[in-house]
């Protein structure tokens, strides 16, 4: 034995010794798996055999299930193109071609349905940046250009809560609770507008992680500096929620569902608020059982509710996993590399145009 230690010789050190393996990600997992099994243990108990579910899905006709996944294809295109008009706004020349946005916001689909959390809006942000080596700040202005994209569902959002409750078959509760939700909208977007018109910050050393994203998000509002662009971007996002409206219904017709639009307001509203927060990919299982009970009202069996949930969830991943397959081939992008990306800490804001013009006369004049 060593003087001084109290180890016998050729013993590992304490610390070797009590190392174990991270237990986060094996807790998150058993806590989805737990929550799941819970899900259709009540799905069988409060509903008896899942059979009816599966015989809701042999009467699916096709044709309509066609029609539904060409309304989400045509969704993702026109969000795209606000997306386009977001970055096109923010950026100085060069800027990314509408082909190539479309291309990253295809696999930021992927991304957030296959993974949890929202990756995907890192994922089309990394897309971009690849294609734009030694643009300095790029990547914080395209994370401001996601959260400005983002601000602006905010529009056709509301637009879906005021039909939903002068229209759809809903408790009064629910509708004081909607109101609520539309008056907090526009206070949020008041915000943003707020915002767009301030300073924004030059560097972003020194700030904390919070104030990081609210400096790249300010910068990306940038947008609603320009009413013309403003307003083709809100446009494009209502066309894009219009298109996914209706393929909501579209899909209730390939499950014999008759009920009327508004009931279609309902499920979409209802799988944006279940979706908002991924504790796993899609959060299925949560997301059927909140379309089920919404669709109980209309009359709808709620095994043909949770088979129609299952089935409209497949039909908008069908879009967004296999539209960002092909796009993901094409950048030369692997799943693996979906899972790690950039975080604030490494972004930097662009100088502004005051700053670089004086860095070049001073150039200029030492030279």
């Amino acid at each position: 034995m060593e003087p001084g230690t109290s180890e016998p010789d050729g013993a590992p050190p304490p610390t070797n010794r009590l190392r174990r393996p991270p237990a986060g990600p094996l807790v998150r997992v058993g806590a989805g798996l737990v929550l799941l099994g819970g899900l259709a243990a009540l799905v069988w108990w409060r509903h008896g055999s899942l059979s009816a579910i599966g015989t809701a899905f042999s009467h699916v006709r096709w044709q309509w299930v066609v029609v539904a996944i060409a309304l989400n294809l045509l969704s993702v295109v026109v969000r795209a193109l606000a997306w386009t008009t977001v970055i096109h706004s923010a950026m100085e020349p060069p800027r990314p071609n509408a082909p190539l946005v479309f291309s990253a916001f295809s696999v930021g689909l992927f991304a957030n349905a296959v993974l949890p959390g929202r990756i995907g809006e890192l994922a089309r942000v990394a897309v971009l940046t690849r294609k734009l080596p030694g643009r300095k700040g790029a990547w914080a202005t395209l994370v401001g250009t996601v959260f400005a994209h983002r601000v602006f569902d905010i529009v056709p959002v509301l637009l879906l809560v005021l039909y939903v409750v002068a229209t759809a078959n809903i408790p009064t509760s629910a509708q004081e609770s909607l109101l609520a939700v539309i008056a907090f909208g526009v206070g949020l977007f008041v915000f943003a507008f707020v915002s767009a018109r301030r300073p924004a910050l030059v560097s972003l050393e020194h700030l904390g992680p919070v104030r990081r994203l609210l400096a790249m998000g300010r910068a990306g509002l940038h947008v609603m500096r320009s009413p013309g662009a403003t307003a083709l971007a809100i446009f494009f996002q209502i066309c894009g929620w219009t298109c996914q409206i209706f393929a909501v219904y579209t899909a209730m017709r390939a499950f014999d569902i008759h009920a009327p639009l508004p009931a279609a307001g309902v499920v979409l509203l209802l799988m944006n608020v279940v979706t908002i927060f991924p504790f796993w990919p899609g959060n299925v299982g949560l997301v059927q059982v909140a379309i089920a009970s919404a669709l109980a009202g209309y009359g709808v069996a709620y095994s043909v509710g949770v088979a129609y949930g299952f089935g409209l969830q497949a039909i908008e991943a069908s879009v967004g996993i296999g539209v960002g397959l092909l796009f993901l081939a094409r950048e030369g992008l692997s799943f693996t590399m979906l899972r790690v990306m950039p975080s604030a800490a490494q972004a930097e804001l662009p100088e502004d145009g005051e700053r670089r013009r004086r860095g070049e006369t001073e150039s200029a004049a030492a030279g």
